[in-house]
């Protein structure tokens, strides 16, 4: 406790009790304890102008309780300022695949940057944990295939019969310069019903193409049943469901037979972006591009779905 005897500062007092003079003494109470705050998601550019939603999980503790009132007004909102603006600073000078990769090492200079700053405050931050929500947009001077693994490749070749270039939109096709990637991995049978149609609708095609996928273990993890609303680009909505409740789970055009346990709202292009990990369900659903209806920690168990397409 800080107390202040006639406006002057005494010596901090406690923990145990504290006697003060009424009307003589003002006092303000400070936790020592270690606590946390997070920095909220927000967009950034890397240098290589990838748009990215990103957050940061922040620990810290108070040393000094006599700095900690008398040096900054706000406290918490000073120390979330200065960790939001040491976040932009760092990442605006790095790639995205740095930023992906050595997310360790970026959280440890950030304590340090954050540091140097907050010491002044009487106030020492003890951890730093960096959190990439979601990938808005892949840099300007890179292709989406090769930041794809072999088993998205794969399910993009199946659906668009195009490449992975054809995930990526707008990629010229293969000419005598460019290396034409080929798998050497057994692709499944196309008359069992696992290649779309190329009429269909790409959100059918993507959905439908989950099946092979499924299984008894995931339909023990997940246990809910999904019903996709999905925004075409004509502005029409397209129903799909994804049963996990029985046997090896199921996945088709319509509306479930049971009453689903969670709806989700999305536009194709961003079901396109989930199913290739280039957006998470948690990012997406913050950033307003995933909308939910129904218990959203059972709409976040759709990451173990992702997990399984690897």
């Amino acid at each position: 406790m800080v107390v202040f005897r006639l406006g002057r500062i005494r010596t901090p007092q406690g923990p145990g009790m504290v006697v003060l003079l009424p009307f003589i003494d003002s006092f303000q109470r400070v936790d020592l304890r270690t606590r946390a705050f997070n920095v909220p998601p927000c967009k950034l550019a890397s240098k290589d102008g990838a748009v990215l939603s990103v957050g940061a999980d922040v620990q810290f503790r108070i040393w000094d309780p006599v700095l900690s009132v008398m040096a900054v007004k706000d406290l918490n909102m000073a120390t979330r300022m200065t960790a939001q603006h040491a976040m932009t600073k760092a990442l605006l000078r790095r790639p995205l695949r740095e930023i992906q990769m050595e997310k360790l090492k970026i959280s440890g200079q950030l304590l340090l940057e954050i540091n140097d700053v907050t010491r002044a405050w009487g106030l020492e931050v003890d951890r730093v944990e960096l959190a990439v929500e979601a990938v808005l947009q892949p840099p300007q001077d890179s292709c989406a295939g090769p930041s794809l693994d072999s088993t998205l490749q794969q399910l993009a070749l199946h659906l668009l019969g195009g490449g992975v270039s054809s995930v990526a939109g707008g990629a010229l096709p293969p000419g005598p310069d460019t290396l034409e990637m080929v798998s050497e991995v057994e692709l499944p049978d196309p008359h069992i019903g696992v290649v779309p149609n190329l009429k269909q609708p790409m959100a059918e095609g993507l959905l439908t193409a989950l099946q092979p996928f499924l299984s008894e273990a995931l339909v023990s993890q997940v246990g809910a049943c999904y019903q996709f609303n999905v925004i075409l680009p004509s502005g029409t909505q397209s129903i799909y469901f994804l049963d996990l409740t029985t046997g090896r789970g199921r996945v088709g055009h319509g509306a479930p037979d049971v009453v689903p346990d969670v709806v989700v709202e999305i536009g194709e292009a961003d079901l396109q972006a989930l199913l290739c990990r280039e957006l998470r369900p948690l990012g997406a659903y913050m950033s307003g591009r995933l909308k939910v209806k129904g218990d959203l920690a059972v709409a976040m168990k759709l990451e173990a779905v992702l997990r399984a397409l690897k």
